[in-house]
């Protein structure tokens, strides 16, 4: 007997994950300063264990819903967005989880509100307690996120007030609202790329990494990646007015986190094969996109010092896999007593430059016709060569992949590493030691444990009959 799988069962078993996560959130994410607890406490031991308990039914909630919408009645794409909805509903009050990045936003926000060069200077300048929420690392660094997401930071942190719980709740409704966005866009991107529209949802916005980290986590990626894809909706058609909302949409996308800007090569290849020369095409896409540029750092005030910022340094200890090779050529250097050890990172770092723009040229020469998933392509060369990585990052190629991908297999591949990364992240966002991995790991196995045995009890005959 195979296990039941419908539709009410995959809701309501990823609904039980997510409430896992914000209950343990509440003692083991990345609380406030004022509320964090001493981490050998037995309350952050339990929270660990039922976030990683959490994040396995989540797990297995999507890939049963994958199985589903491969099956012979899958369900509708509104039928999808409402299981996203009750999934994400739990994380709507959550504490922050597996990332302090969102109290570095308000931060910034506020630097900027106090006129403070958000790009020169780190949090430590502005003082006070949301000065005191950013990671140490990053106290001392400059903003990397560009004029459109820092203004409406800014405005966010103007209307709270500077209000902690506010402005998280307000940050987290401007990550649902990116969400949001990305679902919207993907069943259209997925009909215009001959795709399964529920299974671009599936893949793209029912993804684990989207509710751990764009909707817990309340990453401004989320916002990114909605403009973005909304952009490219608008650049399918043949109407010019259309072509220009989505040379302004990609652009705002790019003033959010740069990587977006790659978007515009996608605007442009969609623009023409809807019918537009080339060569008007483009002049119209690059003069939108300046001024569009110029509004938006004008109306947010804070110059450009965006573009230097894109320099801004990463963790020493970031484990993208340039920055891996680099710390292990370092130390091969160090031990055979050579001066060039502390080049070593930044060399490999420029290689993996070197690679991404190699790697990205051939993808547009091979999938010109495909621009949607030669982007998804290249925006997931960008994050995985680039110098720094987070388990997010790969959504910026996994949510366009989701939508034009060619077949199954590729789907299947993806959605692979997503689940693995789904796993990669302590709540509280920071390293993890050994008793901390044990943790992780009991609860985690302890939810394997649960799916097994209700995955035994489901095969059971019932009394009175045999199997």
């Amino acid at each position: 007997m195979a296990f039941p799988i419908d539709l009410r069962r995959c809701q309501l078993l990823g609904l039980a994950g997510t409430a896992f996560l914000a209950l343990g959130g509440e003692s083991a994410g990345a609380l406030p300063v004022q509320n964090l607890l001493a981490p050998a406490s037995v309350q952050v031991a339990l929270g660990l264990v039922g976030v990683y308990f959490g994040v396995v039914l989540l797990i297995a909630a999507w890939v049963l819903l994958g199985r589903l919408v491969r099956g012979p009645q899958p369900p509708s794409p509104r039928a999808l967005l409402l299981v996203l909805a009750v999934w994400a509903a739990p994380l709507l009050l959550a504490p922050p989880l597996f990332s302090r990045d969102v109290y570095s936003y308000l931060a910034q926000g506020a630097m900027v509100d106090a006129h403070i060069n958000v790009y020169a200077h780190g949090p430590d300048q502005l003082g006070g307690p949301l000065a005191d929420e950013v990671a140490p690392m990053w106290q001392h660094t400059g903003a990397p996120y560009g004029p459109a997401f820092l203004g409406l930071a800014s405005a966010l942190t103007g209307l709270t007030r500077g209000a902690l719980p506010a402005g998280l709740l307000g940050m987290r409704l401007v990550a649902l609202l990116g969400v949001g966005l990305m679902a919207l866009a993907l069943p259209r991107l997925a009909r215009h790329s001959g795709a399964d529209p529920a299974a671009a949802l599936w893949l793209g916005a029912l993804n684990p990494l989207v509710l751990l980290h764009l909707v817990a986590g309340a990453h401004n990626d989320a916002l990114m990646l909605g403009l973005l894809g909304l952009g490219l909706v608008g650049a399918c058609s043949r109407r010019l007015a259309c072509g220009v909302a989505a040379a302004v949409l990609v652009t705002l996308a790019a003033l959010v986190k740069a990587p977006a800007a790659l978007g515009l090569l996608a605007v442009l290849a969609l623009q023409v094969r809807a019918g537009r020369r080339p060569v008007p095409a483009a002049l119209t896409t690059l003069a939108v996109s300046a001024v569009t540029t110029i509004a938006a750092t004008a109306v947010a005030g804070t110059g450009y010092g965006w573009i230097g910022a894109l320099t801004t340094p990463v963790s020493p200890q970031n484990w993208a896999l340039t920055s891996l090779l680099g710390r292990a050529t370092g130390a091969l250097l160090q031990h055979l007593g050579s001066g060039l050890a502390p080049l070593a990172v930044p060399a490999w770092h420029l290689l993996g430059l070197a690679a991404t723009a190699v790697a990205v040229a051939l993808i547009w020469l091979r999938l010109r016709l495909r621009p949607v998933y030669a982007l998804g392509l290249s925006l997931l060369t960008v994050a995985v060569f680039g110098p720094a990585i987070r388990p997010w990052y790969v959504l910026w190629g996994l949510f366009l992949i989701a939508a034009a991908a060619p077949n199954t297999s590729v789907r299947h591949r993806v959605a692979a590493l997503a689940g693995v990364l789904a796993l990669a992240v302590l709540p509280s966002g920071g390293p993890a030691d050994l008793g901390q991995f044990v943790l992780a790991v009991s609860g985690g196995l302890l939810g394997v444990v649960v799916l097994w045995q209700a995955h035994q009890a489901a095969q059971a005959p019932a009394p009175g009959r045999t199997a």
